[in-house]
């Protein structure tokens, strides 16, 4: 308990850092919120200024900004109007999220199997096998499989639909989650065959066999110390699935917060870019303190060093 407070504690000080670095490199980079191919008359632009707080300076809008935060109120979007961007949030999360989870379990369960399979057929055919699938799902960027897989299996095939979102239907879930999950399982796979590795070569397990333990036994044992480090990942992962859909989420067409932050980033949105930048700076450090304390119950040795406060 003492260890997640302390982490809690910590992440404090660089969750304020990340806030104050998006802010004011938001407020440096040229353009702002109401700049149009056609601009507005001075009167005007100072008036959303005024209404906006723009007009003020950066120490005082920096200052009411942390004090909306602490308060759980991201600000009104400046490109969607009639939204807050809670309420952006709100329509967003839940299809970015839905989109990560599933992402996440079909890179664990392919990853993993694909790696435990090469470390027990080291060697093999299928030792190489899977390695050389694993470099492939790590060698093709996203944007790439993403068409790939639209013109293969919803223009050729007609087995999928290409994009779009149709309330979650299952459907139209298929090719970005496999579009998403697909480099994970390249890491998970070749992480998870190494550990497996060194665990097979370790000297209890070596003993376990001298005993006779049943092959089976041995394997499960093995496969439970060699996916501490897949755990220990695991925080880093999410969030990078949660992150990595912004080119998923524009290809394929989805309202998740990866697309609302393109199109914040495209109109100069400050405080949808900051709300963004926010709501995955503390899902980052939420997500890596949860695997952190998912290893330190695998592992004795974690649970020692968080004891020691190491």
């Amino acid at each position: 308990m003492l260890y997640v407070l302390r982490r809690l504690l910590q992440a404090v000080p660089t969750l304020f850092l990340v806030i104050a670095a998006s802010f004011f490199l938001m407020r440096l980079a040229p353009g702002g919120p109401f700049d149009l191919e056609r601009p507005l008359p001075k009167a005007s632009m100072d008036n959303l200024a005024r209404i906006y707080g723009l007009d003020q300076p950066l120490a005082l809008q920096f200052a009411r900004y942390l004090g909306s935060l602490l308060r759980g109120d991201f600000g009104p979007s400046f490109s969607f109007r009639d939204l807050t961007v809670v309420e952006l949030f709100a329509r967003g999360l839940p299809v970015s999220m839905t989109l990560g989870a599933l992402a996440l379990m079909v890179a664990l369960v392919c990853g993993i199997g694909l790696g435990a399979l090469a470390a027990f057929r080291r060697g093999g055919f299928w030792d190489r096998t899977s390695g050389l699938l694993a470099g492939a799902s790590l060698a093709v960027p996203s944007f790439v499989v993403a068409p790939l897989l639209q013109i293969v299996f919803g223009l050729t095939l007609r087995w999928l639909p290409v994009g779009g979102w149709e309330g979650g239907a299952p459907g139209h879930l298929v090719l970005p989650v496999i579009t998403l999950a697909v480099p994970q399982i390249g890491s998970i796979a070749r992480l998870t065959r190494t550990a497996l590795v060194e665990t097979l070569n370790a000297q209890h397990v070596r003993t376990q066999r001298a005993m006779g333990l049943p092959p089976a036994r041995i394997a499960r044992h093995a496969l439970r110390a060699a996916l501490i480090p897949v755990v220990a990942i695991l925080g880093p992962t999410a969030a990078g699935l949660l992150t990595g859909s912004v080119v998923v989420e524009t290809i394929f067409g989805l309202p998740g917060i990866g697309r609302y932050f393109v199109d914040g980033a495209l109109n100069r949105d400050y405080t949808l870019v900051m709300g963004t930048v926010v709501l995955v700076a503390v899902l980052v450090m939420i997500l890596n303190l949860v695997g952190d304390v998912v290893a330190a119950l695998l592992d004795p040795r974690a649970r020692q060093r968080a004891r020691l406060g190491r």
